[in-house]
């Protein structure tokens, strides 16, 4: 009987230290004598606000530092549009800090993802607009189609056109779709020496042709002496 006794005692005792653990740890008390009196955000932003951090944040810090659940909080940061990772830190006594990196967008990879400039293909955002190019090409193919683009995009800047459009078909052939609606079919060999060539040549024929120029496509034998 007397071992019972001293075993109630224990959990008995037991228990009144670590209640009240729990209940700091989980909020339910000292939320108001720790409370979380600074938010310090760190990121170079272009797409996330310093208000949409905030919203999501301050929920989770109401209950002071100790309830604050840090891999949560990450996770529900991460789930913003554009983010692509986070660090949450605590600092005594009532301090939180978070540092976001953002995707920083490239292009449109058809309709529900986007290219990032470091060749990342993340789910687009909803409302997002048509002012970035369509990349449409195999996954596995993305640096290329970055590589490209870079290629051909100041090649038509003398002309006052933007590339819209880059294509890559399953069996290696480019294409491009210029601001003016210009379809360029660029193929599949030599393509770096066929672009320049081809930006060469459209101030020529958009001045002698007065209709706008709709397709060009061509075998790189074929094409006039630039």
């Amino acid at each position: 009987m007397n071992a019972l006794l001293r075993i109630a005692a224990w959990i008995l005792a037991l228990a009144l230290v670590v209640a009240p653990v729990v209940a700091v740890l989980n909020g339910w008390i000292g939320g108001s004598r720790w409370p979380m009196r600074h938010l310090v955000v760190t990121g170079e932003f272009r797409q996330v606000s310093d208000l949409k951090v905030r919203s999501v944040v301050l929920p989770s810090v109401q209950h002071g530092f100790f309830a604050v659940d840090l891999d949560r909080l990450r996770a529900d940061l991460g789930a913003l549009p554009w983010v692509k990772s986070v660090e949450v830190r605590k600092r005594w006594p009532d301090r939180i800090e978070v540092s976001i990196v953002e995707y920083r967008p490239l292009a449109r990879w058809g309709d529900k993802r986007m290219l990032s400039e470091n060749g990342e293909l993340f789910p687009a955002p909803k409302g997002l607009g048509g002012r970035l190019p369509l990349f449409i090409g195999p996954d596995a193919r993305a640096e290329d189609m970055i590589a490209f683009h870079a290629q051909a995009r100041p090649l038509f800047l003398g002309s006052g056109l933007q590339v819209s459009e880059v294509r890559l078909s399953a069996r290696g052939s480019w294409s491009l779709l210029l601001s003016d609606g210009t379809d360029v079919e660029v193929g599949r060999n030599d393509e770096a020496h066929r672009l320049q060539r081809f930006s060469h040549l459209l101030p020529r024929l958009t001045t002698n042709e007065p209709r706008r120029l709709a397709r060009a496509e061509w075998p790189a034998a074929r094409l006039p002496a630039g």
